[in-house]
């Protein structure tokens, strides 16, 4: 489902389409107890362009079902790739 969300919101840079940049941004972040999204971060830059996109979408997110342990929600890191393709 989050794939989903993020290709009906992820918009390729015109610098980078004009580049025919093309690859993956790596992203971390956590999902909380409550389950906002807190802690986003680039872990594999493709270039400055794609890097705020990522993180532009990443921002918009809407709250997560938090991570279980112990049958007690938990905080949980999430590291995803974001894929620029032309």
């Amino acid at each position: 489902e989050f794939m989903k969300w993020l290709t009906r919101n992820l918009q390729y840079p015109a610098v980078a389409r004009s580049r025919k940049t093309q690859g993956k941004v790596e992203a971390v972040f956590y999902v909380e107890k409550d389950g906002h999204i807190t802690g986003i971060s680039i872990t594999k830059s493709l270039s400055p362009e794609c890097d705020r996109e990522a993180l532009r979408v990443l921002r918009k997110m809407p709250n997560w079902e938090p991570g279980i342990q112990n049958d007690q929600p938990c905080r949980t890191k999430v590291c995803i790739p974001i894929v620029f393709k032309l």
